[in-house]
């Protein structure tokens, strides 16, 4: 008697083998669709096509939101730690379904079940969170972010099907405290990283917010190309659309740029050579001896400037 209930409890920690395979075909697709953006944004592979408008996905991958600070001089893909998430999900799916891994199978299959509901629960809550910042603060839309949402979203309901919970409370317990720990964390990376944020602070001493985004190699070379015909972007620090402008460019672009500071009242300004230059509109780019207002796209710029390249996602 006391034999069968424990074989019975065994198999019943083992959950459902075809959930892990389904978790784990889920997960693979999620590394491929998170790593293929991190090696674009490394520069490891060239852009790919994003079905409803590239614009759209290079909007919120190259916001301020695509990135993870980690110092002054470190900053990680946001899509990097998706990957992990993802890789972390597939490993342990697939943990105790490889043959004589250990005697203890059944105590492996019970941890990883906590496992999966943990980073699943984690990344389902973080992943709606940024459906919320792409749709009411980037106001564009990303195909691959939504398809990884969906993925954490469904990833998760696979691992409260397969799990086959003997303990419910326990699960709701963590998984509340779970999702308040990532969503108040996740809240908090948000309003750090909030170019609305930085314009404030920038405002207080007449120094522009710091530019977070990163650049490609296209995007430095379309800087340094600008530079190097004489072109110069006219600029005030309490201007939200120069700040858009920069962001556009990314942070390492933006240091091969030619920046004249036209507030009055900003740090190290030139206000004087541009109100002899007729700027009162910023951004304002003085390219080939032409000045024109208003913030331009990448594109325009490199034909404004004569740059050949256009691929700049």
């Amino acid at each position: 008697m006391g034999t069968t209930r424990l074989k019975s409890r065994r198999r019943q920690d083992q959950g459902s083998k075809w959930v892990r395979v389904l978790m784990a075909i889920l997960a693979t697709i999620g590394v491929i669709d998170t790593g293929s953006i991190t090696m674009t944004k490394w520069g490891w592979i060239g852009s790919i096509a994003c079905p409803g408008g590239t614009n759209g996905c290079s909007q919120v991958l190259d916001s301020n939101w695509g990135t993870i600070l980690l110092g002054n001089e470190l900053s990680i893909p946001l899509s990097f730690l998706g990957f992990l998430g993802y890789f972390t999900i597939l490993t342990m799916a697939i943990l105790p379904l490889i043959p004589g891994i250990s005697e203890r199978k059944s105590n492996i299959s019970l941890r990883t079940w906590w496992g999966l509901f943990a980073t699943s629960c984690g990344m389902a809550v973080f992943s709606l969170l940024l459906m919320g910042i792409m749709v009411f603060k980037i106001e564009a839309f990303c195909f691959f972010c939504v398809i990884s949402a969906l993925i954490s979203i469904f990833l998760l309901i696979l691992s409260l099907i397969g799990g086959r919970w003997d303990e419910p409370d326990k699960l709701i317990f963590r998984g509340i405290l779970i999702s308040i720990f990532v969503l108040l964390g996740g809240l908090v990376w948000s309003s750090s990283v909030d170019p609305s944020q930085a314009e404030t602070i920038g405002s207080q001493n007449g120094v522009p917010p710091i530019v977070i985004n990163q650049s490609n190699r296209n995007k430095i070379e379309l800087a340094k190309h600008i530079q190097s015909r004489g072109g110069v972007m006219y600029s005030a620090y309490w201007c939200p659309h120069c700040h858009d402008q920069k962001e556009m460019f990314g942070k390492e672009a933006v240091e091969k740029l030619s920046i004249i500071e036209c507030a009055k009242d900003g740090q190290n300004n030139k206000s004087d050579l541009c109100e002899r230059k007729g700027v009162n509109a910023y951004p304002s780019w003085e390219i080939n001896g032409k000045i024109e207002s208003g913030v331009k796209s990448l594109e325009e710029l490199a034909e404004i400037s004569g740059y050949k390249s256009r691929d700049f996602d």
